[in-house]
């Protein structure tokens, strides 16, 4: 770190902090990203739906960002922040805040963007995990395309899936819900499916069958392996929240259609908190939001914090002109 206080320090450097960097930077502010390099979407090959960077592998997409947020003066350094804390009186969030990293190291900036993300919590089924974000899928807007027209298996394990089995019905017309631990489909879901031509598999999922590295099919725990070329989840949403913790802030529950699918940290519109000063973007408030929606959200909280900076600015300027 190049100097000891900034006029924003930005914890996580992914879309969502890049963005709110490169605005901050063009605004001439002092900005330090704090980056931990565990970016959510690292498994994944490819970025979809961003326009103008359709396809992008996510390393190349970061590399890119890293470097038009450091050619407007950005710091970007890596690190994982342990905690963050108001500085002494400043209870508007004038004086700003302290934020420490776990190596000790610590830095201050007038105003906080935490732009941490989330975690996704997979199903407990043996060689799931290995296989995230290759064949074991959650999102039909961000994979769906990849999989078209390939034999496609939903894992039950709530509520949603018959409503996830029927989306990825889109995609292609083999598609197997493995009823596993979910609840049973109602008569209505049921003829939902049957509708769609939605296979129904009863009994526990008990692993994956691999071959050549490729994941092959689902094998239950009666010994049936059912074939299949990909597989889809439904991950449990958990905002990276420890840093907005340190500072008073709890995450709360998100609901979809009366199921709880995570938990968050509330923010405004433009990303303000309630804490003063403290502005969050991306998934650790936005659970569902894909890459292009957490770069311009982090847009819209640089241009925030940028305004809040003017007005604090104004008052000082009014006050050493009256003084």
């Amino acid at each position: 770190m190049r100097q000891q206080r900034y006029d924003v320090v930005i914890v996580g450097g992914g879309a969502a902090g890049l963005s709110g960097a490169l605005t901050l930077a063009r605004a001439r502010r002092s900005v330090l990203v704090i980056d931990a390099g565990e970016p959510r979407n690292a498994p994944a090959s490819h970025i979809h739906n961003y326009l103008g960077r359709e396809s992008t592998p996510p390393a190349e997409l970061l590399a890119i960002g890293r470097g038009e947020a450091a050619g407007y003066g950005a710091e970007i350094v890596e690190g994982r922040v342990a905690s963050a804390e108001r500085l002494p009186g400043g209870g508007d969030g004038g004086q700003g805040f302290r934020v420490v990293t776990e190596d000790g190291r610590s830095v201050e900036g007038r105003r906080l963007l935490v732009t941490t993300g989330l975690v996704d919590e997979l199903p407990s089924v043996p060689g799931l995990a290995e296989r995230w974000g290759r064949e074991v899928l959650h999102c039909p807007y961000c994979h769906g395309r990849e999989v078209a027209d390939r034999p496609i298996g939903v894992l039950a394990t709530g509520p949603l899936a018959v409503h996830q089995a029927l989306m990825w019905r889109q995609w292609s017309d083999d598609v197997t819900l493995f009823l596993h631990t979910g609840p049973e489909p109602t008569e209505e879901e049921y003829e939902q499916l049957a509708a769609r031509g939605v296979a129904v598999v009863d009994g526990e999922v008990a692993g994956l069958e691999i071959a050549d590295d490729r994941f092959t099919g689902v094998r239950l725990a009666s010994g049936r392996v059912v074939p299949r070329e990909a597989l889809v989840v439904q991950a449990r949403f958990t905002a990276r929240s420890a840093v907005l913790e340190s500072l008073g802030l709890k995450p709360v529950p998100q609901e979809m259609g009366g199921v709880v699918i995570g938990s968050y940290i509330p923010a405004d519109p433009t990303g303000a908190t309630e804490v003063p000063g403290v502005w969050a973007a991306g998934n650790v408030t936005r659970l569902t939001e894909q890459v292009i929606g957490a770069a311009a959200a982090g847009l819209m909280a640089g241009g925030a914090v940028n305004g809040d900076l003017i007005a604090e600015d104004t008052r000082l300027a009014v006050a050493a002109r009256r003084a």
